[in-house]
């Protein structure tokens, strides 16, 4: 008991020793900041503002080469995060570190579980760092199980309009959020730019092979080349391969699906059953009557 007391108040202290050392802001004083400021939509705990603010201090410590900023700051455009990179890894880091933290009163209290806690930590910082990756990719998804209706609508279209432009305003009306916001974009880059340009800035921010077939299309437009037979095929391809994800989400649907269709088929057995002994029944009623 003397060892878990003792563990716990030098974790504590050693927590304050770090926050007053480091200068990191108070809780109060973080909370009082984040209030003043009338960017902030969503209302934050006052813990979330005080973790934010030991995040930023330590955004300002981070060094990231030149190469992966350029990449992680790409990656956070794609995904829609509004924060730089240096802020982005911080973020990940005071995450983990909250986690790790702990590791120093356990291991007073219980010294085996302490590896696992700062294991649980790492885990902690590589989930939170390859968040952006994954809000890509569920992005991208989203926007290829798209793709074969815009086909299909340039495919129509072109029969007797060629304006690029027009396809894509006229589409992103009723487009889903993630195309739509894709589609406005590209759209204001060709109004205030060259088309094909802006055409395969749309290609690189989705980094889909999907779109890049799409993109080539529509630059063939643009170049006048006879593409009826292109889309036409494009299309037949896209409603394959959205064939074969719908094939793959359905073999990937839980097993309680089928023992639901286990339990429906006992129900039909079931009353199968019912009216057989109901027929047996009157049977031997007239029998014995």
């Amino acid at each position: 008991m003397l060892q878990a007391i003792i563990g716990v108040l030098c974790g504590i202290g050693l927590f304050y020793i770090l926050v007053d050392f480091y200068k990191v802001p108070y809780m109060k004083t973080s909370k009082a900041v984040g209030n003043l400021s009338k960017m902030q939509k969503d209302k934050s705990s006052g813990l979330d503002i005080w973790l934010k603010g030991i995040a930023t201090w330590l955004s300002k410590h981070i060094k990231i080469n030149e190469f992966k900023r350029a990449q992680l700051e790409s990656d956070l455009t794609t995904a829609r995060i509004d924060i730089s990179p240096e802020m982005y890894m911080s973020n990940a880091i005071v995450k983990a570190l909250l986690i790790g933290v702990l590791a120093i009163p356990i291991y007073f209290i219980f010294p085996l579980l302490s590896p696992a806690v700062l294991f649980m930590a790492v885990i902690l910082y590589h989930r939170e760092y390859k968040s952006a990756g994954k809000k890509i990719r569920a992005k991208r998804t989203r926007i290829e199980y798209e793709l074969p209706r815009l086909v299909f609508t340039i495919e129509k279209t072109l029969k007797h309009n060629r304006d690029v432009l027009y396809m894509l305003e006229s589409y992103a009306i009723n487009a889903g959020p993630e195309l739509k916001h894709e589609l406005e974009i590209t759209v204001a880059d060709m109004k205030s730019a060259n088309y094909e340009a802006a055409l395969t800035r749309l290609e690189a921010r989705v980094g889909s092979s999907m779109m890049s077939d799409v993109s080539r299309g529509l630059i063939g437009i643009l170049r006048g080349d006879d593409t009826a037979m292109y889309w036409a095929s494009l299309s037949m391809k896209f409603n394959d391969i959205q064939r074969q994800q719908l094939r793959l989400k359905a073999q990937k649907v839980p097993r309680k699906v089928k023992r639901l269709s286990m339990c429906l088929l006992f129900c039909f057995m079931l009353i199968y059953l019912i009216v057989i002994i109901v027929q047996i029944m009157s049977s031997i009623g007239v029998l014995f009557g």
